[in-house]
């Protein structure tokens, strides 16, 4: 094999080599793209608009008090407006979400951006019309369980 070929050759296989970790970084970003926690169970009540999923991690307990699920809600799904009786934390994981306390103007949330909901006042989330939105919810039950409202309208999701 003449001098020609050998550096054809080895430029070939030193391609191949990039191509392959190419590939390789390109799979490793994409699996850090995918969800932190499982989806869970799709919810079948009527809390919800559109469709969306729950995670239970932490059942609250005599123990600890705070539930926590990760909940993954399609394009355009929310909850009824709600409130609760102990207050709820909202942690952005993925997607472009939205939230809104009654009588102030909603909130758009990205990942990484933490939502306090303040005791006993009646509020909204879920994901925005375009973007599936994951986040985890933190809800503390020693005095009591959330209180479901009515329904959030398309008129008030699209303000």
């Amino acid at each position: 094999m003449n001098i020609k070929n050998k550096t054809l050759l080895f430029l070939s296989g030193m391609l191949a080599l990039s191509c392959s970790q190419h590939q390789s970084e390109a799979l490793k970003k994409e699996a850090s793209q995918e969800l932190i926690f499982a989806k869970g169970e799709k919810i079948t009540n009527d809390n919800f608009t559109g469709t969306a999923w729950l995670n239970n991690l932490v059942n609250a307990d005599s123990v600890n008090q705070n539930a926590v699920g990760s909940v993954t809600f399609e394009p355009g799904a929310r909850t009824k407006w709600h409130s609760h009786p102990a207050g709820q934390i909202i942690l952005a994981l993925d997607g472009v979400g939205y939230y809104q306390e009654e009588g102030k103007e909603k909130v758009i949330v990205r990942k990484g951006e933490v939502i306090k909901c303040p005791i006993d006042v009646p509020h909204w989330h879920g994901a925005s019309a375009d973007t599936a939105f994951v986040q985890i919810a933190i809800t503390g039950r020693e005095k009591g369980e959330t209180v479901w409202l009515k329904p959030v309208t398309d008129e008030e999701y699209n303000r």
